[in-house]
């Protein structure tokens, strides 16, 4: 026979079962917290658990559980006796579904902008994709979605699986869940944190199964960014918990780091191999491609990234001064890189590396073509890609390419006459003594100088042909030009009826700013500006391509929508100019850390995808010995001859009509920054503008788009020269004069 504390012990457990089936809906939860004028942070110190716990409640993809779930049901109870809801909210807000309902679709495009979303949203297991199949819209009527920004709806699922997709679909309703996925661990329950703050419940044990659970459920990937590429595979993001919970080392050891992989005997690469699972010749490294046969026309591959093993190099991903990504939390980590991939593409290794993946994926090299004649599909080659490896030029390799073995003696440093020396400047002057009497020196920054470049810019897309015999410049061929313009003068250039001081100008032509001193070699823009300029050239020969396009445009526009739309997350939009504009600058250092991480690795990837076009060897292989980039169409260094010379040109165009209606030059140039002297402590004390108030033409205008310039930095000339003294001589001070340690990073 019970006692009576038993029995009571009794009642007060099934009064709390009854408590646990009482909650209201999670919308209602929201709502009666901030009613109260209560944060997530509050109610979770109150209740012993995490900020993100009580998000999940809220959003429904998680349900609270005893010993918190009978003091939260208490608590929400006492808030609505206090704040009841109005008669309008009774009716359209329905209570929480005992059974759980279907996933709602992910719609495409979603994009996050803010800083707490990252734990909104709803909740999805890895269970047998046949137990509840997706929900169908009825005819008529829109599917059910919404932006990721937005709250999660009363309704929203508790604890929906993952339907099952056709192995050849073609459209982005088998990738609903984003591109990609942070995998963690919570409560000892593996995890995987989405884009746009939805979580998938991980059944998988090991990686071979955590592979298989990717491709078959997980819903992840990105559709293809053109209607002939292919659809990005899934990336997994493994924290360190992650890797402890499938028997992965936190860090590689230093013979793995030089090898760049897990050695072949370590348990987990015989798991994969066990699995009939197949790997790149790259192994399992910080990027690591695991992949299956081919299932029809789908790929069955998954990407790996291990932070924790170098997979995101602080130079390109994170902040160098104040690394983040080491300790940032799985949901921000794929708010992160899932912003990053819907706005340029799901990461492929290296900023570099992905901005190249980009040109390709944006301008694919074949397609499939039907057969007049037999009714089949062939393989067909796209006219406006870079399809072929041609034969090379001379002139545009790098010095330690096989091409050049035996050519020239050991240690032999070639010239301009022997090579193309496209390169942003780096140059510097010493200040006039009127210079020294102004008390600033002002540095301005191209934004995305690179891309901005390649915007219009006609390349060439098939083989070099050789001209010779003094041919005739075509300012329409792209290439490389031998030609003398020692000749050219600029002082005698007049720009708006007026005469400039050559003295304090940089010469267009050579990286240094020196004038030529003879023949060299140039790309077909810096040979046009000298026409432009108004003198005559007469080429020696030339090496030139005569199937031309302007390949970059997509890359250049793809590129520049992601820098435009997280600046105006960051509060910096295009309306803005002036002072307007380098308020909102100032103020968007601190707005969201996370996404300035965003616009710095967007920056990086415009500036490392034209670098990759002439990635050099980097001890790959011997020098004079053929390295792998040798053999993909994209290694064309005449493509980056010609970005890179008009962003010479740009800028040495603007800076001529700025001197022309200012009288002002500039006295140090790096890359894409420069220095002027001002009376003020800002661009609007020296940059020309109109009566009306607008830039005037043809100068350095105030602006977040591609192509203008922004405040880098401020410093007194006194500071200048004690640079100077300290470095024993004159140097470039252009890329040291900022106001914060990220201004120009990755530009």
């Amino acid at each position: 026979m019970p006692t009576q504390d038993e029995l009571f012990s009794a009642v007060d457990a099934l009064l709390e079962e009854v408590a646990q089936n009482d909650l209201p809906s999670p919308a209602e939860r929201r709502r009666l917290r901030e009613a109260a004028g209560l944060s997530q942070t509050q109610v979770a110190a109150a209740l012993a658990t995490r900020r993100e716990t009580v998000a999940s409640w809220e959003s429904g993809r998680n349900e609270p559980r005893p010993p918190q779930r009978a003091a939260y049901a208490r608590f929400l109870e006492r808030l609505a006796e206090r704040f009841p809801a109005s008669p309008q909210e009774t009716q359209t807000t329905p209570p929480a579904p005992a059974v759980p309902e279907p996933a709602r679709p992910r719609p495409e495009n979603t994009q996050d902008t803010q800083g707490a979303q990252d734990a909104q949203g709803t909740r999805k297991t890895g269970s047998s994709p046949t137990t509840r199949p997706r929900q169908t819209p009825a005819p008529g009527r829109p599917a059910p979605g919404r932006p990721s920004s937005e709250p999660a709806p009363a309704t929203a699922p508790a604890r929906p699986s993952a339907p099952s997709r056709p192995p050849a679909d073609t459209t982005a309703s088998h990738l609903e869940n984003g591109p990609l996925a942070v995998i963690d661990l919570e409560d000892d329950q593996v995890q995987a944190y989405c884009v746009g703050g939805l979580v998938l419940d991980v059944p998988a044990k090991s990686i071979p199964a955590l592979v298989d659970w990717t491709l078959t459920e997980a819903g992840l990937g990105q559709s293809r960014l053109h209607r002939n590429g292919r659809d990005a595979d899934p990336v997994l993001v493994l924290t360190p918990a992650a890797l402890e919970r499938y028997g992965l080392p936190l860090t590689l050891s230093p013979e793995e780091r030089r090898a760049g992989r897990l050695k072949d005997s370590h348990k987990v690469v015989k798991q994969i191999k066990k699995a009939e699972l197949q790997l790149t010749q790259l192994g399992l490294g910080p990027w690591a491609r695991l992949y299956r046969a081919p299932e029809g026309a789908r790929r069955r591959c998954v990407q790996l990234c291990i932070p924790a093993w170098g997979a995101l190099p602080v130079e390109q991903w994170d902040d160098k001064n104040n690394p983040r990504l080491p300790t940032m939390p799985a949901p921000d980590l794929a708010r992160f890189l899932g912003t990053y991939a819907e706005r340029v593409m799901t990461p492929r290794g290296t900023t570099a590396v992905t901005g190249l993946e980009l040109m390709t994926a944006l301008r694919p090299p074949t397609r499939a073509e039907k057969d007049a004649d037999t009714g089949e599909f062939q393989q067909a080659f796209n006219a406006d890609a870079l399809t072929h490896v041609y034969d090379v030029v001379e002139c545009e390799v790098p010095d330690e390419h096989p091409l050049l073995k035996g050519r020239f003696p050991r240690h032999h440093q070639r010239t301009p006459a022997e090579m193309l020396l496209e390169e942003p400047y780096d140059w510097c002057r010493e200040l006039t003594d009127d210079e020294c009497m102004q008390p600033y020196l002002v540095a301005i920054d191209v934004n995305m100088a690179f891309a901005a470049a390649a915007n219009g810019l006609t390349v060439g897309l098939n083989g070099p042909t050789h001209l010779t015999g003094n041919p005739r410049f075509d300012p329409t061929l792209p290439g490389s030009w031998l030609v003398d313009l020692t000749h050219v003068d600029l002082s005698q250039v007049v720009v708006n009826g007026r005469s400039l001081d050559a003295d304090r100008l940089p010469s267009p032509f050579t990286p240094n700013g020196n004038r030529p001193e003879g023949p060299a070699w140039y790309a077909t823009p810096t040979v046009a500006y000298a026409r432009e300029l108004g003198f005559e050239v007469a080429p020696i020969e030339a090496y030139v391509r005569t199937r031309t396009g302007r390949y970059l445009d997509p890359w250049y526009k793809r590129l520049r929508d992601a820098y435009i739309a997280t600046m105006a997350d960051l509060g910096v939009t295009t309306a803005l100019d002036g002072e307007e504009f380098l308020h909102a600058m100032v103020r968007s250092r601190y707005t969201d850390p996370t996404l300035a991480l965003v616009l710095k690795a967007v920056k990086a990837t415009a500036k490392g995808g034209i670098g990759k076009l002439r990635q050099r060897n980097r001890g790959q292989v011997p020098y004079y010995e053929p390295w792998p980039a040798l053999t993909r169409p994209t290694w064309r260094p005449d493509i980056r001859a010609a970005v890179l010379a008009t962003v010479r040109v740009s800028m040495h165009r603007k800076i001529m009509k700025t001197a022309a209606a200012t009288d002002l030059y500039p006295v140090a140039i790096g890359t894409d920054a420069l220095v002027y002297p001002s009376p003020g402590l800002g661009p609007l004390d020296f940059l020309p503008y109109t009566a009306e108030g607008k830039p005037a033409p043809g100068t350095f205008r105030l602006g977040v788009s591609p192509g203008m310039v922004k405040h880098q930095g401020t410093q007194t000339v006194l500071w200048a020269e004690e640079q100077f003294e300290q470095h024993g001589g004159l140097f470039n001070i252009a890329n040291h004069i900022k106001n914060d340690g990220i201004t120009a990073e990755g530009e």
